[in-house]
Order: C-alpha cells, then structure tokens, then sequence
C-alpha cells in the first residue's frame, strides 16, 4: 500500500466533488500510474501478492486511517474506465446524485445479465470445473447451493469487486467473506481445496494466474446481500456506454428473463432458455455449444429471491 498514504490524505481534501467519499484506485506498475483517474486516491499495491486479490486491500483499507471518518469508500482497479466506459467524476456524481445507500455497486459485464441464471452459472465457461467446486465449496461452507443455478434479475448481477460502500457495509461484508472462506477451508476434502486454490482456475491466462478464491469471493457479494447484508441498501450504478454495446437480441433476452422473474413464470424462463440458446449457436458456434450449453442451462427451472 502507498507509503505515507494517512499523511497525503490528511494534506488534501477528497478529490472527488469535495464529498465525504474516498475512492481508491489499485495499480501494480508505474506504466498503470499514469492512467490513473484523477478523480481517484492512487493505491500502489505491486508488494501486494495475496491470493485473496482486491478483497486482501479492502481488507487493508478497513484497518487504515485513510477510510476512518468518511461515508463511503472502495478500491477500484486501474482498469476501471476501460471496463465500465465511465470517468471517477462521473460515478460519484452518480452516488451524490443518489444518496442514502449502504454500497454502489456496477456490472461492467451487462451481456451476462441477458445469457446467464447468475454469475455462478456465468463462469462455468470462464473456470474449469467452476459449478462442481463451487458446489463442495457452497456444502463445506454452510451455504444453501439451490441459488447457484437459480434465475436472477439483471438488478442482481455484479462483477469486479466495484464497490463503493459505507463504514457499516465493510463491518460486515469482510468477516462474512473471511468467515466463509475459513469455514469452507476446515471442512473441505484437502483435495478440493488445494484445487481451488491453485492457479487450475485461470487456464486461459487471462487473470495473472488467479485461484478459484477471488472468483468466488466476487459472487459472494449478492450472498451477502440475501443473508447478513438483508438489512443494508444497495443501488446498481448505470453504464451507459456498456448498455450501447448490447445489440437487440441481448437486451430483448435480458428483458425476457427479467420478467420471467418478476412473475415468476416457469412458461416464461423456458422461452427465454430457448431464444438464448438459438442466439448462442449463432453467435459462439458449434463447438462452444457442444461444450459449454449444456452445463450452463439447469434442468429445473428456479427463481431467485
């Protein structure tokens, strides 16, 4: 973490629009740096080589000076305007704009939100074996497993770790997480559990050899929001320039599931399986299908809360 960050903070007001709201930006080399958002704090974190990721500096952060006394805080990565297509400034007017929530969190990734029940589903075609390990994980946790195929809305759909939350949301939301992945540790087979925490996870090279753990830890959030985190507030912040990037099948998909949600409507999610897998054999091919459609479409349809 950047040396002397209490003092530089103490020295200067909060950048962003003079708001009681800190937002650090996470950067491992000095190349990053300079692409920093000036709206941010910059966080050096290039010591920082914790399997744990982003939640390992918000771990960090909830014990330092620099997030004592402010309404909101988060740490967000170097990447945040190439992923969201939105400028700091811009997601803190955003969070001014809409005051009086416990956490802002975004989806950089809406075209899940059309394709995939959850994010757990989702990233069966992004990790090997992603749904049979999170499943031992979910038993060796305590977790209840029947949401990990379950249809959820758009509105609960969140990717990255991009929070921006209150003192009260980080008091809980980081012991649940080392909570669960502690309890899930002591009881898996050791088998299981070196496996997920090796490097197997990240086979396509796209996540600097990541685990399994921060893959998990990053869907944990809306686990925590139906559980510990039922009583807090949270408001999805909009990505305008992601939503321009849906073509019309994908927002039509997205609102179908939606609704089929809304009403609870078994008829509904079933249409909505069949357009997305016909959208799918379209657009991924042949041989992305015959791997991956199947175990991404649950035999039993169910609804999320």
């Amino acid at each position: 973490m950047e040396a002397q960050l209490e003092r530089k903070l103490s020295q200067e007001p909060p950048r962003a629009l003079n708001s009681p709201i800190r937002i650090f930006q996470i950067y491992f080399e000095g190349w990053q740096r300079e692409l920093l958002d000036p709206a941010f704090y910059p966080l050096d974190n290039s010591r920082n080589s914790s399997e744990l990721m982003e939640f390992n500096v918000f771990e960090q952060l909830q014990r330092n000076a620099a997030t004592q006394g402010v309404e909101l805080w988060g740490a967000l990565s170097w990447r945040f305007a190439e992923k969201t297509g939105m400028q700091g400034a811009e997601l803190v007017k955003q969070i001014v704009d809409h005051p009086g929530y416990d956490v802002y969190f975004c989806n950089p990734h809406p075209n899940n939100e059309a394709i995939y029940h959850n994010m757990w589903v989702q990233g069966e075609v992004s990790h090997p074996q992603f749904l049979e390990l999170v499943r031992l994980f979910y038993a060796a946790a305590g977790l209840d497993d029947k949401e990990l195929t379950a249809i959820e809305p758009s509105s609960n759909f969140s990717a990255a770790n991009y929070f921006v939350a209150s003192q009260k949301f980080w008091s809980l939301f980081i012991p649940f997480v080392k909570r669960v992945l502690v309890t899930a540790d002591k009881r898996l087979d050791p088998k299981i559990r070196d496996l997920i925490h090796s490097k197997v996870a990240d086979d396509k090279a796209l996540h600097a050899g990541a685990t399994y753990i921060p893959f998990i830890v990053e869907r944990l959030f809306m686990v925590f929001m139906r559980s510990e985190g039922k009583g807090l507030k949270a408001y999805k912040v909009a990505l305008p320039e992601r939503e321009r990037e849906l073509n019309v099948h994908l927002k039509l998909l997205r609102e179908m599931k939606d609704v089929a949600h809304k009403t609870q409507s078994a008829w509904l999610a079933a249409c909505w399986v069949n357009y997305r897998n016909l959208y799918l054999s379209q657009t991924n091919g042949k041989a992305w299908c015959e791997k991956y459609l199947r175990a991404i479409t649950p035999i039993e349809v169910k609804f999320g809360s």
